[in-house]
């Protein structure tokens, strides 16, 4: 089967459509292609403007049920973004998050091998594990991985991603590649606790809340460690190379080749977008000012925390997470291009304008 985006026959089912990042690619899918969409996810508030297309059919269901897991199989390409990846969770419900992110997707590979379906599926830059904040390239094929003791729950994501990336590449039919990646951000991300949400979400939903609430800035740790942002745009300009790639068709299993965008793992990133967690607090409190017309001495100043006083027992940090990505510019021609003063503003913008009304929103929330 060739993966023309001009061939209307074609199903692509989307696995967390409805969320952040299915939301996005949903989007560019009825945009660019004339693809269908089988989208399934257990809650589609970010895709309403969607719910009535013609080409899309949704269900609210998740990988739990074998019978769901077996009807995703039967399309020709799958995308698996379902995950619970909040490290408050990571914290607080491990085996949860052990089941939502090796027993379920493991048996979506199952299926796919089974069936002859190309599974695209979302890892994590946390399988790079245990990292200093001198620590060099992240590289797919090359780098050496540590993890905390067992102890710190902290790892119960990232070990469960990694073995899931073992599992599947131990698959000899299943036609797979693997996204690694690093620090998606962009509007409709996360949610903000006590409206739409409960627990902590990631550090830019978590830094915007406290914004648009007045409230400090907490640096787990004072800040030191470093990521780089990836603009969710980019991240969508990626899955678009990664599909023009397999246009070709579908290789067997015994005909993969280097150059294939089958049986690869990719770090999805964008290096020149790396910063200290405590510059991205400065940075975004300088960009709220400016969205709200303020002064920046009128929004309060960052607080230090410790991450086990914030996260509770068992909390350890990445430090540094910086991504190679050639081997996308290699075999893919993607490289990310959104810079990070760009990435910020796109992202807190939205967030400022959706939940602007808070106090609204926060009523109707209690009326229910």
């Amino acid at each position: 089967m060739n993966l023309q985006f001009n061939d209307s026959s074609i199903t692509v089912a989307v696995v967390g459509c409805g969320g952040f990042i299915g939301s996005h690619l949903l989007d560019a899918i009825l945009s660019r292609t004339k693809w269908r969409v089988f989208g399934v996810d257990l809650d589609f508030y970010r895709i309403q403007h969607r719910l009535n297309d013609e080409r899309c059919e949704f269900m609210v269901a998740d990988l739990a049920d074998k019978s769901v897991v077996e009807r995703i199989a039967k399309f020709p390409v799958v995308v698996n973004l379902a995950a619970i990846c909040t490290p408050s969770r990571y914290m607080a419900e491990a085996p949860e998050v052990i089941r939502s992110n090796y027993d379920h997707p493991v048996a979506l590979a199952d299926a796919c091998e089974k069936s002859g379906s190309w599974l695209i599926h979302f890892s994590t830059s946390e399988i790079y594990g245990r990292t200093s904040v001198d620590s060099g390239l992240l590289v797919e094929d090359e780098t050496e991985l540590t993890f905390g003791p067992v102890k710190s729950s902290r790892w119960s994501y990232a070990t469960a991603k990694l073995l899931t990336e073992r599992y599947i590449a131990g698959l000899k039919n299943l036609k797979w590649t693997v996204v690694r990646p690093f620090n998606f951000v962009g509007p409709y991300m996360d949610f903000m606790p006590g409206v739409d949400g409960s627990g902590i979400p990631r550090v830019l939903a978590n830094f915007s809340s406290a914004l648009v609430r007045g409230e400090p800035l907490k640096l787990v740790n004072g800040g030191v460690a470093k990521r780089s942002f990836t603009s969710v745009f980019d991240a969508v300009d990626f899955l678009f190379a990664l599909f023009e790639a397999g246009q070709m068709g579908f290789v067997a299993a015994d005909a993969i080749t280097e150059k294939s965008p089958f049986s690869q793992a990719f770090n999805v990133g964008n290096p020149d977008n790396e910063i200290t967690i405590a510059d991205l607090a400065w940075k975004m409190r300088k960009i709220f000012a400016e969205i709200k017309g303020v002064n920046i001495e009128s929004i309060p100043e960052p607080e230090s925390i410790s991450g086990v006083e914030y996260y509770g027992e068992g909390y350890e940090d990445s430090m540094r997470r910086l991504p190679s990505v050639e081997k996308a510019e290699r075999l893919l021609g993607f490289k990310a291009k959104t810079p990070i003063d760009v990435v910020l503003r796109e992202s807190l913008t939205w967030f400022v304008k959706h939940y602007g009304c808070l106090d609204e929103r926060l009523e109707t929330k209690d009326e229910r």
